[in-house]
């Protein structure tokens, strides 16, 4: 059987690969929506300069 501080300690590390899962999820939403809009941006300067 685990301890209570085992318990615990797992339950962090569950909470925190969550937390990690959806900040990469938004990373890639932000991307996929803005990736577009920011490569017109660079392309336009590109053809500017």
């Amino acid at each position: 059987m685990l301890t209570l501080a085992q318990r615990l300690k797992g339950q962090g590390l569950v909470e925190y690969a969550f937390i990690l899962m959806l900040v990469a999820i938004v990373v890639v939403v932000v991307v996929a929506l803005l990736g577009p809009t920011v490569g017109n941006m660079y392309s336009q300067i590109v053809v500017s300069i």
